[in-house]
């Protein structure tokens, strides 16, 4: 009968893993009618250890099951034993030789130098050159390491050529489907009801060579008396909702893609162009449909109400941050001028109030620039620049997150199961290892109480215009947890936010898709009434957009790595100013000055000597040399190794580099301008991120202004 138990051993697939991070197994074979739904399962390790590595995704496994209290997740399986191992699929780079030899080469920063023989039957026809996906037969340190070839992934040539090896390595999807394609072709307004905005004059602010908008602003005085001061704001967000039916193939692949991935050299859309750069783009003197937030404050930035509408809006005009952040200062063009007093100040004085409003709140405030990639045609690097921050953005920046709160609110309102936004406190130990350091420059970081963003703030004040700046802000950055996408509300921590959702971003981030299908459904504002997505299956969203996000990040960082390492293969022996980014008994990890490039000074090569690893001063001191290297200092350093393909750079420090022990916050230093000139290891590409919720450099996390 349906719901009898199930046998206590069962043969599973480890399929995913849950919000912790914990592998997730599926039953092989399961007797739905007789045991009902196959359960969620969630796997520990066996209690007796055991020799080789530990479960990985795609392995089978012998389960002893267990019934569990966790909510949504039926049962707990032990791993008794594994029945077959998941393969090892890696990516790398066929190199055949003039005897017919044929080799594939890691392309990995890990596993950098690396190479494989292949056999000529195990070619599958891939030729010099070819880019591959292949499977190890033998261990990479064997004497004989040999692999075979399971897919020919493309071709190493062309401008697109290195962000394609981040595609393949991570598996990113990057081409839509015919049927996919056909969809959304065919797309077409959704019926429903829509109010008529169309004479609202709405205007998009965003990078210059943005090809999607989807966010249109305008704002005005209150002309309510009881609101002195006060303003009325309008965020217009693209309508996405209405041309992807949920659960429609186009759906299905945007929601397995995630988010679009901005490589420097191409775009991988969430969505075809056709939608995201077409019939879903705030295009100016064009109808659209859009789903707007109108929200009411008063002079101090305090919201005083709020609604939702679904709209049919035109825009009335096309800016970038930097003319619209110049028609502000004075130096109006022809396609600023007539909007400049209707628009822009309007804008630039609901701004101000709610910039009263996020200092009196008090998020984190981390001062850390970021640089961008700027290509030549070929594909090549022709420059690293670093954009000038503007009012501007930054304006952007709060319409969007006073959007995404009252997104939130909304919702909430309803009773409505959501994905928020959330961003945790750090952990007790990162903030035990920061208090420790900023112990060292004699800066105070107050122990107990209630944990605030304030209290971080605090301590980067201490040290603005100081030479440990950037190194204190870095420290800071490296101790918050992850942002991530969770159905139950953490906060934000950064923002100091008690609720916060993605709404903002449709057309590039599926968790802003889900949050509109859920506010039109809960507002009857479409033709589905219905009870919308169980809070279970929003929860496995929420765990694979966080997923999807991060690998994004991590393919965009290791391109951006290989695009950089690329341009300095011909500067073998060259001589490059650098920042000691972090250390750890591996060596140095440098940042160079001029273009941000990331790089590891072996321990090898600091020269002979024992050499003590000091966690708490975040330094590198020899016993007998007495030499010491900490992080922060700028030093200077000769590149002797550059791996292209794997974007890995070494380095050797340049013996006038050798510095004296040091301490205190105020230490000298002699580049404190080429600090302030390079002030950033965060790099970025394609269209620029409003905020900084990226990815810094070597730390791998989220920053704050996630808007």
């Amino acid at each position: 009968m349906p719901g009898a138990s199930p046998p206590p051993v069962i043969t599973a697939k480890l399929t995913g893993r849950d919000k912790d991070g914990d592998l997730i197994a599926e039953a092989v074979e399961w007797n739905v009618a007789l045991h009902g739904p196959a359960p969620r399962i969630a796997v520990i390790a066996s209690s007796q250890r055991r020799a080789g590595p530990a479960p990985r995704l795609g392995d089978v496994v012998l389960l002893r099951l267990h019934r569990s209290t966790r909510e949504g997740v039926g049962y707990v399986g032990r791993v008794l034993k594994k029945i077959s191992r998941a393969s090892e699929r890696r990516v790398g780079l066929v190199r055949l030789d003039s005897r017919g030899g044929a080799q594939v080469v890691a392309i990995e920063k890990r596993a950098a130098g690396w190479s494989w023989g292949i056999r000529s039957d195990d070619l599958h026809g891939a030729s010099d050159g070819d880019l591959v996906a292949f499977e190890t037969i033998t261990a990479p340190r064997a004497s004989r390491p040999m692999a075979k070839v399971s897919d020919i992934l493309g071709r190493l040539e062309g401008a697109k050529a290195l962000s394609l090896i981040a595609i393949a390595q991570h598996g990113l999807p990057y081409r839509f489907s015919a049927e996919a394609l056909a969809e959304a072709e065919a797309a077409r307004l959704s019926a429903g009801p829509r109010e008529d905005w169309r004479a609202l004059p709405l205007v998009t602010i965003d990078p210059a060579d943005a090809r999607d908008h989807d966010d249109a602003v305008h704002a005005s005085a209150d002309s309510d008396p009881a609101n002195p001061g006060g303003f009325v704001i309008t965020v217009a967000i693209a309508d996405v909702s209405a041309f992807v039916p949920a659960g429609s193939l186009l759906d299905l692949e945007a929601r397995e893609r995630g988010n679009s991935i901005y490589f420097p050299d191409q775009v991988v859309p969430m969505l075809p162009e056709h939608l995201s750069n077409g019939l879903c783009s705030l295009r100016p003197d064009e109808d659209r449909a859009a789903l707007a937030i109108r929200m009411i404050i008063d002079a101090g930035g305090s919201k005083r109400g709020q609604s939702l509408h679904r709209i049919l809006m035109r825009s009335v005009a096309k800016l970038s941050y930097p003319q619209a952040q110049a028609a502000i200062d004075g130096e109006p063009t022809d396609i600023t001028a007539h909007v400049l007093d209707t628009l822009l100040r309007p804008l630039w004085a609901a701004y101000g109030a709610l910039a009263q409003a996020r200092n009196k709140r008090s998020p984190l405030a981390l001062d850390l620039a970021e640089r961008k990639l700027l290509l030549k045609a070929d594909g090549s690097l022709d420059r690293v620049v670093v954009p000038p921050r503007l009012d501007a953005h930054r304006l952007i920046e709060e319409f969007m997150i006073a959007a995404n709160v009252a997104a939130a609110e909304l919702l909430e309102a309803k009773r409505q199961p959501l994905i928020y936004r959330v961003h945790d406190q750090p952990s007790l130990d990162r903030l035990s290892s920061l208090r420790d350091f900023l112990s060292t420059l004699d800066i105070p970081f107050a122990k107990g109480g209630v944990l605030k963003p304030a209290l971080f703030n605090r301590a980067l004040e201490k040290v603005r215009g100081l030479p440990v700046e950037l190194l204190v802000n870095e420290a800071v950055l490296r101790t918050q947890a992850q942002a991530e996408y969770s159905t139950h509300n953490l906060g934000h921590f950064g923002l100091n936010l008690g609720r916060y959702a993605h709404f903002t971003s449709p057309i590039r981030r599926y968790a802003d898709l889900t949050a509109h299908r859920a506010l039109v459904r809960a507002y009857r504002l479409g033709s589905d009434t219905g009870q919308g997505l169980p809070e279970a299956e929003l929860e496995q969203i929420a765990l694979q957009t966080t997923l999807a996000e991060r690998r994004a990040t991590l393919a965009e960082r290791e391109t951006n790595d290989r695009i950089i390492a690329t341009s300095l293969a011909d500067q073998v022996g060259a001589v490059f100013s650098a920042r000691i980014s972090g250390l750890t008994r591996a060596g140095l990890f440098v940042t160079l000055v001029d273009s941000g490039a990331d790089g590891l000074v072996p321990m090898a090569m600091l020269g002979r000597d024992d050499f003590k690893v000091d966690e708490k001063r975040r330094e590198i001191s020899g016993r007998r040399s007495k030499t010491t290297w900490r992080q922060g200092d700028m030093i200077e350093v000769r590149l002797i190794e550059a791996q292209a393909i794997a974007g890995a750079l070494r380095f050797e420090v340049l013996p006038a580099s050798r510095q004296e022990p040091r301490s205190g916050a105020s230490r000298p230093s002699s580049s404190q301008t080429a600090e302030r000139r390079g002030k950033s290891s965060v790099i970025k590409s394609g269209k620029a991120r409003r905020g900084a919720d990226g990815s810094a450099s070597g730390a791998g996390r989220h920053v704050v202004d996630d808007e």
